[in-house]
């Protein structure tokens, strides 16, 4: 970092601008609590100023382009930008507010703008591609970590524009200032249309069915906000056990309509905005050459190609619809059983789910529930990744966080060395839901992992785990369940790759990989969750501390196929959604009928009675404002994946160290940088084939849909 950055500037009241100085806080973590909103715009102007001069500098050189003073600059020119971008970007998820989104679209421009400088610059494309040229295609002298960084930077340079002419330079520079700002719009819709609406019940006979966990959580939303009564609202930690345990039809019907059509229609509407970010992206592709965006995008994909991506996607829903035709017909059968009348619909499918559940298993959530209290299930991701991985951690409350709920981790790697060599990494976990932060659960990182050019150190990765889990209440301590359990050690397996990433460039670490291989060891962690093993250490009743019986760990194991088909394709149904509208080859325009294009590119999905006046679409933030677009199918593919890898983990022990420390050293630690099949074949032996994952769901391997194929 230049000394005109760490000067750092001041502005009327005397204060140095926190961003823009160096942090004096443990382990260089972000000073959250000197940090303002006024304080972003001067140090992103301040820092892309200095980065123009940083790569001006490195474009201008008289000496030969070589790997270090090119190729290693740009890697690291714009991390002391990158550093200021990390927090807003994440808080701007975390812990948003009018203003900072309004500062989002404000500073949009600005980075799009640089960016493209950078990539459509003349000379400094001409030094890279003197480098890449230079090493002839065998990149002799070079190690793995440093071909790909130079193989990376010179395809970056080509697929943002550095090969077109003039007047196509500046029409890319138009597209991708647009769609830079429309992604962010449409999140910010979907944001305020979840925010806006809710179910206000006064009367407890509307919350029949509705156990004590849901009703007390609805009950201190409602004084929250000044009201009498029970708030329920558009959250996961509301929706999901309204429409599970409710027994008011009505009700349930105004929920999900009200989920499914957010932004869809009225103020917050996103349907003008992703069909414009679909065409706008089919416009960026055939400027650089490809038909449609989903070829542009899957080039740097595992997948490769569409055609691959068309094939896994066809092959699991001929194996696995039938299936899940089968799974509905007997839930269809048992809500008549129950009295339902008519056709089961959507909002019917979890409530009678969940019965049958109970009633063919003994088990619902309500059983399992008091076992995974919040604290117990943290402990329990720290105890995997200790007997896995051998780490360790500590909550440090000096580390300053971004919100009193958010907690601070040191981790310790017993791999390393002792403790007083210093943590391996820091974590921070946010856990509950408020109006400022997004749905849903993410992983994300405020700083990547890399060697410090100047002292050769590693700088340690700085990552968040940020879920939207029930709060406590005065009479009960957060309760999950177990999608919930699940979904935290999704997340944290997202963080180990994040954690235990060690190398050159920040770049190529940790979750910097193919986005259809970045859910692998996410996903892979998902498994330990079922297993009787790793339940019996640690789940524990909340009030009287006994562990779970076997006999309900027996149901759980049991259970673990439960709907299995019908969530593949529920998955299948998003993935196909996806790749319509990114596999487009002339424009929609604005006349699209948003509805009717989903529609039509899910009928093959389609198992249940379709809603009018619902479109997921216009909430697929995965897709139209995160980065999955033309990726969503990646969870599919990493199920593969890690179905075949935990084949491995399941053959030696869940537990054995062995496979275990294989899994760090070939999947986690290299992040990306070698080709993901390179370092999955090196892990497990050989290319994943669909079999365990079919096994997983209960599927013969040789169940009509086409041969076992490699992945």
């Amino acid at each position: 970092m230049s000394t005109a950055i760490l000067a750092g500037c001041t502005g009327a009241d005397n204060r140095a601008n926190p961003l823009l100085t160096e942090w004096d806080t443990p382990y260089g973590v972000p000073p959250f609590d000197r940090i303002r909103l006024e304080d972003y715009r001067p140090a992103v102007e301040q820092l892309i100023a200095e980065g123009r001069r940083t790569v001006d500098g490195i474009a201008a050189q008289t000496d030969s382009a070589t790997f270090e003073n090119t190729i290693v600059a740009l890697e690291f020119a714009q991390q002391p930008l990158e550093r200021t971008l990390n927090v807003f970007y994440n808080l701007n998820s975390a812990e948003t507010s009018d203003s900072m989104q309004a500062l989002a679209i404000e500073l949009s421009p600005l980075l799009t703008e640089f960016t493209n400088d950078i990539m459509l610059d003349e000379r400094l494309f001409a030094r890279v591609k003197s480098v890449y040229d230079a090493a002839a295609g065998d990149f002799a002298g070079l190690t793995a970590e440093q071909r790909t960084l130079l193989e990376e930077t010179y395809k970056n340079f080509v697929r943002s524009g550095a090969n077109l002419t003039p007047e196509q330079k500046a029409e890319y520079r138009a597209v991708t200032g647009e769609l830079a700002q429309l992604t962010l719009r449409f999140e910010q819709n979907l944001l305020a249309a979840t925010n806006g609406w809710q179910l206000h019940l006064t009367d407890s006979a509307d919350l029949a069915g509705l156990p004590e966990s849901v009703r007390d959580p609805a009950a201190a939303e409602a004084g929250s906000a000044g009201m009498q009564g029970w708030l329920f609202t558009l959250h996961a930690p509301s929706y999901i056990p309204f429409m599970t345990y409710s027994e008011r039809r009505d009700l349930r019907e105004r929920m999900y309509r009200a989920y499914n059509s957010r932004a869809y229609g009225g103020e917050h509407d996103n349907g003008p905005v992703l069909v414009r970010i679909a065409d706008l992206r089919l416009r960026l592709a055939n400027l650089l050459g490809y038909r449609t965006y989903a070829d542009y995008a899957l080039e740097e994909r595992m997948a490769g190609t569409v055609g691959r991506v068309d094939s896994l996607l066809d092959e699991l829903l001929a194996r696995t619809k039938p299936y899940a035709e089968r799974e509905v017909a007997g839930i269809e059968a048992y809500a008549a059983e129950q009295g339902l009348e008519g056709p089961l619909m959507p909002w019917d499918w979890a409530f009678y789910t969940e019965k049958y559940k109970a009633a063919a298993y003994d088990l619902d959530d309500e059983m399992t529930r008091p076992y995974f209290r919040l604290e117990r299930v943290q402990d329990a991701l720290f105890l995997l990744a200790g007997r896995l991985y051998g780490l360790t951690f500590k909550e440090n409350r000096d580390i300053p966080v971004y919100h009193p709920d958010v907690h601070a981790f040191e981790v310790y790697d017993a791999e390393r060395g002792s403790d007083s060599d210093g943590p391996m990494a820091v974590l921070y976990i946010d856990y509950f839901p408020r109006p400022g932060k997004q749905g849903g659960a993410w992983m994300t990182s405020f700083r990547q992992t890399y060697t410090d050019p100047q002292s050769g150190e590693q700088v340690i990765p700085v990552v968040s785990l940020v879920c939207n889990f029930t709060k406590p209440t005065g009479k009960r301590p957060s309760l999950l369940s177990f999608n919930e359990v699940t979904t935290i050690f999704h997340e944290f397996g997202h963080g180990l790759h994040g954690m235990l990433g060690r190398g050159s460039y920040p770049g190529l670490t940790g979750t910097n990989v193919r986005r259809d291989f970045v859910e692998l060891p996410s996903q892979i962690m998902e498994n330990w969750v079922g297993e009787k093993e790793f339940l019996d250490l640690w789940a524990a009743h909340y009030l009287t501390g006994e562990k779970m019986p076997a006999g309900l760990i027996d149901k759980i194991e049991a259970s673990k196929r439960y709907l299995a088909a019908y969530s593949c394709v529920r998955q299948l149904q998003f993935g196909f959604c996806d790749m319509a509208w990114h596999t487009i080859a002339e424009p929609l325009g604005a006349s699209c009928d948003v509805a009717a294009f989903e529609r039509q590119a899910t009928e093959r999905t389609r198992v249940m009675p379709p809603v009018e006046g619902t479109c997921f679409s216009t909430g697929f933030g995965h897709i139209f404002g995160g980065g999955y677009a033309a990726g969503y199918y990646s969870y599919k593919w990493a199920e593969v994946l890690e179905a075949d890898a935990y084949a491995k983990f399941k053959g030696n022990g869940i537990f054995d160290r062995a496979t275990a420390l294989s899994f760090r050293e070939n999947i986690l630690t290299p992040g990306g940088s070698e080709h993901p099949m390179t370092l999955y074949v090196r892990f497990a032996g050989h290319e994943p084939t669909v079999g365990p994952l079919l096994e997983k769901m209960g599927i013969p391997a040789d169940a009509p849909g086409g041969q076992k194929s490699s992945r």
